[in-house]
């Protein structure tokens, strides 16, 4: 186990793992008193992967998994793609710190082309060994780029065998990659709730839902529930109009995945989740919600229920929004306060 350092700020206490010499140990925020100490969570330990090259997933994730920790008492665990000194490095396939998934009561997973070396993967095959719950967003739909001669093959957006065609994406989150649909950068999305769907428990309290990535085409693999659909825009802002060369398509559904164990394991998935994307309230709130559900509490999620940010929160896969500093390690992004990410002056 890695030495933890409490650090408390307000009220609150957040447990860091502080890394070895490399500092690539992974980041665990957790509350230690306080309201999210009495949250529906604690007791609950959720795994971050955080690895790809292009929508600063090492944005996202940690930003959800400490509004998670403070607000409703998960114990929250992030791992990143470090380079070898330990500094995060986008895409990375090298996730020190992953065998904290054998404890995992939910995987939220945000990966892109990862071949990561046998003992870091087996982690990630004990944990779909035995059913574990899945939030998985963007990228991780294709999350996974590994070599026919691997014993993880299968595990590929190209594997094309019959026993698990498409790999982990379109197997257990129901879709791989199959292409754009919208033009990042140029186009941004609204999704839009599904009609008959607006009284499942992952959409409770969920409105106005805008994202600033472009589309991705979808047809997720049956049986599944989609949530929301996804309708291209011809701007970037929110009130951009519809873009009619783009048909809406699913950008939010639910499954399940039947596990070697027997265990039937959740599956809330969701073609967008770029850093920029968790400002908008609508879809960060129907994230945290998604958590919620995939571990069983749907029951405790509130329409109003605190999805603030916790700390500052500085999203820049928006070019227009700067910088952030090089050469980050995740004790950087430590605690309530320090800024998730910060920028070069």
């Amino acid at each position: 186990m890695p030495l933890r350092l409490a650090a408390r700020f307000g009220l609150l206490g957040v447990w860091v793992a502080l890394g070895g010499v490399a500092g690539g140990e992974p980041l665990v925020y957790e509350s230690d008193s306080g309201e999210g100490n009495r949250g529906p969570g604690k007791g609950m330990h959720l795994v971050f992967i955080a690895s790809d090259h292009e929508y600063r997933s090492e944005e996202t994730l940690p930003a959800l998994a400490r509004l998670l920790a403070r607000h409703h008492g998960f114990r929250c665990t992030v791992v990143f793609g470090v380079d070898e000194n330990g500094a995060i490095l986008p895409g990375a396939s090298n996730v020190p710190g992953i065998e904290a998934l054998d404890s995992a009561d939910l995987m939220v997973v945000f990966t892109r082309h990862q071949r990561w070396p046998a003992d870091q993967m087996q982690h990630f095959v004990d944990y779909l060994k035995r059913g574990g719950p899945i939030v998985g967003l963007r990228t991780a739909t294709h999350g996974f780029s590994i070599p026919r001669d691997s014993p993880f093959a299968k595990y590929g957006e190209t594997y094309d065998g019959e026993d698990y065609l498409g790999g982990f994406g379109r197997q257990i989150l129901g879709e791989t990659w199959v292409g754009h649909h919208g033009h990042n950068h140029r186009s941004s999305t609204r999704l839009d709730i599904v009609r008959e769907k607006s009284n499942h428990p992952i959409l409770r309290g969920v409105k106005d839902m805008w994202v600033q990535c472009g589309g991705y085409h979808a047809d997720p693999l049956l049986p599944c529930e989609v949530l929301a659909m996804a309708q291209p825009l011809v701007g970037m802002e929110q009130d951009s109009g519809p873009d009619r060369n783009f048909k809406p398509v699913p950008g939010a559904w639910t499954r399940s995945y039947q596990s070697e164990s027997g265990t039937v394991g959740r599956v809330f998935t969701s073609t967008y989740g770029a850093s920029n994307d968790i400002e908008n309230d609508g879809f960060r709130r129907m994230l945290t919600n998604g958590c919620f559900w995939a571990v069983g509490l749907e029951d405790a999620i509130q329409d109003d229920m605190d999805i603030s940010f916790v700390g500052p929160y500085h999203a820049t896969w928006r070019h227009d929004r700067g910088e952030r500093k090089k050469g980050l390690k995740p004790q950087d992004l430590a605690g309530w306060d320090a800024p998730i990410v910060p920028l070069e002056p």
